[in-house]
């Protein structure tokens, strides 16, 4: 048994990936140098409230991003592995719970980030640690990445967002019936949202300023690479889901909004059956990324570096979701 392996709970049947992204995973030898550079960055820019948070978010991402990008350059991965820190700490901050008590809270945070993004030098006032944060990162991806790799790559923050305060506001909310007596959120509506809130489709654009390749519009179009990116998206969203079901029920906390809790209101079944509904689907969508990446990979240029990348960012998501993080 590998990380592609390991369940959360015995009763719990996870995917079997072990032909689609068997590990061990291979890892740069930065990991450690990208590990203490993120602790640094953190205490520049204090995004995360204790030093025992701080530790685990530098670790996970450290040693995560080591086997997103294994091939990259240092200052490569450093720059990615701060964009996630930012993410992911802003998520913690601001999303999920926190930003369904107060809605207004994060409709402000996120208005601060947007007007940086939007280009503009300074946001009203005096920036937050996250405003801050947000633009000393994107000073550094403008000097790394091309005009087109910045916008695509904003574009994807702008989404990550918007994923963030839709998720707040359909917290606790996915069994819910509005007043037409229909539900909030479908399986259709999950699983077109799913990939800005896990931030994969991000880390792809991501992947093309960190490995210095870039596909042309004509790449983007062709049907094994959109085939590919939803696939690899898919997947990246349901493992973290199902890895994490456990911590966000725990403790008789609200209904979370996630691929279990969905398939088991469409089907009526139980958690363990859901599960076992819900690996199916991933190991199919594993199926075909490593089907297309194999296409791809075949010759020289920016598709087979972008199917590379792509392998190696599933590769990640299934070794993320063995980490501490994901435990109750």
């Amino acid at each position: 048994m590998n990380d592609a392996t390991r369940t959360r709970a015995p009763a719990l049947p996870m995917p079997d990936l072990r032909d689609s992204f068997p590990g061990p995973f291979p890892a740069s030898p930065y990991a450690d140098d990208i590990e203490r550079h993120a602790t640094e960055w953190l205490r520049t820019f204090p995004l995360v409230g204790s030093a025992r948070k701080l530790g685990a978010l530098a670790n996970i991402t450290g040693q995560g991003m080591a086997r997103t990008f294994p091939t990259a350059d240092r200052d490569g991965l450093f720059l990615c592995a701060d964009l996630f820190l930012w993410l992911t700490a802003f998520d913690d901050a601001h999303g999920e719970a926190t930003g369904a008590d107060d809605p207004a809270r994060l409709v402000r945070a996120i208005g601060e980030c947007v007007h940086l993004l939007a280009g503009h030098d300074e946001p009203p006032g005096t920036p937050s640690a996250f405003g801050a944060a947000l633009r000393d990162l994107l000073t550094r991806f403008g000097e790394r990445a091309t005009p087109t790799q910045y916008l695509r790559l904003t574009a994807h923050l702008r989404d990550n967002l918007f994923g963030i305060l839709w998720e707040a506001h359909h917290l606790d909310g996915p069994d819910h019936a509005n007043i037409d007596g229909h539900h909030h959120v479908t399986m259709s509506d999950y699983r077109a949202m799913r990939p800005h809130t896990v931030f994969v489709r991000t880390l792809m654009a991501t992947a093309e300023v960190a490995l210095r390749y870039e596909l042309t519009e004509a790449d983007r179009s062709l049907e094994p690479v959109r085939e590919l990116q939803t696939a690899v998206a898919d997947l990246a969203g349901w493992i973290n889901d199902l890895a994490s079901y456990a911590k966000e029920t725990a403790h008789d906390g609200p209904t979370t909004l996630n691929l279990p809790s969905l398939l088991m209101r469409q089907h009526g079944c139980d958690l363990v059956e859901a599960y076992r509904l819900a690996s199916r689907m991933c190991e199919q969508q594993a199926a075909v990324a490593t089907g297309r990446i194999a296409e791809l990979a075949v010759g020289e240029g920016p598709l087979r570096d972008h199917a590379h990348a792509l392998k190696s960012i599933a590769s990640s998501y299934v070794w993320h979701i063995d980490h501490s993080r994901y435990q109750t």
